[in-house]
């Protein structure tokens, strides 16, 4: 039989739809199924009637709402887009063990195109392509018979209504059983696709498309505090934004790879070990740490409808600049000085291709500062450990561990390898880190200004543990690897003693648990500036300053 005479044979639409919710509800569902399977006790005798059960209800919920879409002219369109969004969401959930929510959807539509192309791979071409692009061709040439009339639309509201109804009678039979796994395995719901990545860009979209933002103001009473008064020295504060650092592989924190050789012999640093991220995605991260709102009370929307701690160091008279080595600031510094250093120029010396590594961030700087006639608060935005393309992130002499992994298809690489890159990505911010300490103590110097670094990441990384890799896991169930996040501070004795600062007293508590709730009011603490929105209890400098 020829093509032709293949694709000249009618299929009736019913037919049609329930093809494609067969085969949604498998190929494109393989990570879902697997983790349900596990989550229920594994594939036995016992448990089949439930796993097939449950995909019998996926199935049915499929057909009912395919067949409610089941109308010439806008048939094949939509089941072209959701075979296309399944096989796509199916590649990612599976090679990188991830889940798609609002934050991940957030993720892709924020990420810059350099970061985005680093998860090409000939094997999405391929996933996609047998997943989605060879079915979407079938269904773009079917031959597709719709029942027309009154009696087309009855017969389609009979299918959708049957199909729900039997999905409904057997959910009602399994629900004893089901309910617990849903209940206890809520990531589920993040895995099934196309549903889970059309609730995230729904939910995206309508925070997107919403009412415009008028930003309330936050900190307008800021002013500096007595330790100002006669003051002639200038101060320079710099916070260094890490990027998908997580803090088990720094060896200041007991990692067995010394991947903090220069740092350990900073003198007078204080590094933080247990310190927990606002989120797992920079996306969120960022907008929240910079916020006054804390983990708890942050939403994307309450961050962007009111300023935040770039703001408030402003109002308090402070020179603010964002130096960025990243996909921007996510809204920070909306009000404050930005510069874009992550554009590769030619014959750069900190660029490779389009890639620039985070010494960029540092170029200028002493010039910067030294022309500067007020107190200046500078945040640097590391591309610091960004996967899944490691390897890209650091000089060639920093290559120290390996062998690694050079390509971003983890499949093709072994754990150990993954592993090896981003451990050199830790190893050059503690280069990158430990050059920004020395800048400023040379500063304090030669400059006579008093200088302080706070350093933190805005959240973690997986490597393969439980299989899972890169970030951006739902919170609630986010391993700690996503969560765990480094933070150390390094003061000029100018600057400590200045601000009665008492740096015993701050490195006796650098195992207590802390957080990215802490910044927004240990910022404001540590450089004494008094405001209404600052809380003492979050101030991580209150207890240790001389005189509080």
């Amino acid at each position: 039989m020829t093509l032709d005479k293949f694709f000249a044979r009618r299929i009736s639409a019913p037919l049609l739809t329930l093809a494609v919710a067969l085969l949604l509800a498998s190929a494109g569902n393989l990570t879902f199924w697997s983790t349900l399977t596990r989550a229920t006790g594994g594939l036995t005798l016992n448990n089949l009637p439930l796993l097939l059960g449950s995909f019998v209800i996926i199935v049915l919920f499929f057909n009912a709402f395919l067949t409610l879409a089941s109308f010439r002219f806008i048939a094949k369109p939509v089941l072209i887009a959701l075979v296309l969004i399944a096989a796509s969401a199916s590649y990612f959930i599976a090679a990188y063990g991830i889940v798609i929510d609002k934050a991940m959807i957030q993720n892709v539509f924020e990420t810059d195109t350099r970061e985005a192309l680093e998860l090409f791979s000939w094997k999405m071409v391929l996933t996609v392509g047998l997943l989605g692009l060879l079915p979407s061709f079938l269904i773009a040439r079917a031959n597709v018979g719709f029942p027309q009339g009154v009696k087309g639309l009855l017969k389609r509201l009979g299918i959708a209504g049957g199909s729900l109804l039997v999905a409904v009678l057997l959910l009602f039979l399994l629900f004893k059983s089901l309910a617990p796994t849903v209940r206890e395995h809520r990531e589920l719901r993040f895995l099934l696709t196309p549903t889970n990545t059309i609730q995230a860009v729904h939910g995206y979209l309508r925070g997107r498309w919403s009412t415009p933002v008028v930003i309330a103001p936050l900190g307008r009473d800021a002013m500096k505090g007595q330790t100002w008064v006669g003051q002639t020295r200038r101060t320079v504060t710099i916070l260094v934004v890490g990027e998908t650092a997580r803090a088990k592989n720094f060896s200041l924190n007991g990692y067995q790879r010394n991947t903090n050789p220069l740092l350990a012999r900073q003198a007078g640093l204080i590094n933080f070990s247990q310190v927990s991220s606002c989120g797992t995605a920079t996306a969120v991260s960022v907008p929240c740490v910079f916020s006054a709102l804390g983990r708890e009370h942050y939403s994307e929307t309450k961050a962007a409808s009111q300023e935040g701690l770039l703001d408030v160091l402003a109002h308090a008279g402070f020179q603010v600049l964002w130096r960025d080595n990243n996909s921007g600031c996510k809204g920070v510094c909306a009000r404050v000085g930005f510069e874009d250093l992550s554009q590769a120029k030619p014959g750069d010396p900190f660029c490779a291709g389009d890639e620039c590594y985070d010494e960029r961030l540092l170029a200028g700087l002493p010039d910067l500062i030294r022309k500067s006639t007020g107190n200046l608060v500078v945040v640097l935005h590391q591309k610091g450990s960004h996967g899944p393309a490691y390897a890209r992130r650091y000089p060639a002499g920093f290559g120290r561990f390996g062998p690694v992994c050079n390509t971003n298809e983890f499949e093709k690489c072994s754990r150990e390898s993954i592993e090896a890159a981003y451990d050199n990505t830790i190893l050059y911010t503690d280069y990158f880190l430990s050059k920004t300490i020395d800048l400023l103590r040379q500063t304090a110097s030669n400059e006579g200004i008093d200088t302080a670094m706070l350093y933190f990441s805005d959240h973690g990384e997986s490597l393969g543990e439980n299989n899972m890799y890169l970030h951006g896991a739902p919170y609630m169930f986010a391993p700690s690897e996503q969560t765990h996040v480094p933070m150390m501070l390094w003061m000029s004795d100018g600057f400590s003693s200045r601000f009665h600062i008492d740096r015993t007293c701050l490195a006796a508590r650098r195992d207590q648990p802390m957080s990215h709730d802490n910044v927004f009011h240990s910022v404001l603490g540590m450089l004494d500036v008094n405001t209404a929105v600052l809380n003492p209890k979050l101030d991580l400098f209150r207890a240790c300053t001389r005189g509080s």
